[in-house]
């Protein structure tokens, strides 16, 4: 009957350990996936980040590929631990794996609470960036932003071209006369924003603030998937580390 229990258990640790192995291979992609979002939101996205007066978003991604490094990391510890059945080892793997987990549902929390303030933050503040900002020394970066923005959304001022009257810029010698910034327009050439008719600029397509405002909330809802759907399987992995721990400290040496 005790070598039955023995080989039972033994069974029993196989079984966990393949089990470990394999959610560990999983995590690994898991880690890889969330760090590259996090990557491509801040390369990719940068330039809107400069454009947003509170760094919320910026959080979250840095949130994310701090996550998905350790996660990588621990990847491969936890099966290194599995393999040579080491419970120090499976120690520290638990311990980083409740480390991620409270990264990963810190920058879904995060991401939630920016969704939902999103909104009052560009009403309030997009516009005197915009107006204020735009062309002005050592604000390159706002610059190209909202070149860009009004370039890829196909609009133009934060509400309407109208906001443009009250820019600096146009205000100012080195406007040369644009009553816009040259990105409003719908084929940009040197000096088109001189002309603001319909037919040249973005003016009917709306202000950029709704459609920057819906491109953030969609990669805030990204975010904060990406990083509660990983914490949520991580629960599976202390799950499988408990089991194994247990199972290997109640085994005979």
């Amino acid at each position: 009957m005790g070598e039955y229990n023995e080989k039972k258990e033994t069974c029993g640790t196989i079984c966990l350990k393949y089990l470990l192995i394999t959610f560990n291979f999983f995590f690994w992609l898991a880690g890889l996936a969330v760090m590259a979002v996090g990557i491509w939101t801040l390369v990719q996205k940068s330039d809107y980040i400069s454009l947003l007066p509170s760094s919320t978003y910026a959080a979250t991604a840095y949130i994310l590929v701090v996550a998905g490094a350790i996660v990588m990391v621990t990847g491969i510890l936890g099966c290194c631990a599995t393999f040579k059945e080491r419970k120090s080892l499976l120690k520290v793997y638990f311990i980083l794996l409740m480390c991620i987990f409270i990264l990963e549902i810190l920058a879904g929390i995060l991401a939630y609470i920016y969704y939902q303030q999103i909104n009052d933050e560009l009403k309030q503040s997009l516009k005197e960036t915009m107006t204020q900002k735009y062309k002005q020394p050592g604000e390159e970066k706002v610059t190209n932003a909202v070149d860009r923005l009004q370039q890829e959304f196909k609009c133009c001022g934060s509400n309407n071209s109208q906001d443009w009257k009250e820019s600096v810029w146009i205000k100012s010698p080195e406007a040369e006369r644009r009553l816009v910034p040259d990105s409003c327009c719908k084929t940009v050439t040197p000096n088109c924003g001189v002309r603001d008719h319909p037919s040249n600029i973005y003016r009917v397509e709306g202000g950029c603030i709704t459609k920057l405002e819906s491109f953030m909330r969609s990669h805030l809802l990204i975010i904060g998937a990406v990083g509660l759907g990983i914490a949520s399987v991580q629960l599976f992995g202390m799950i499988f580390t408990c089991c194994l721990y247990k199972s290997l400290k109640s085994e005979p040496y």
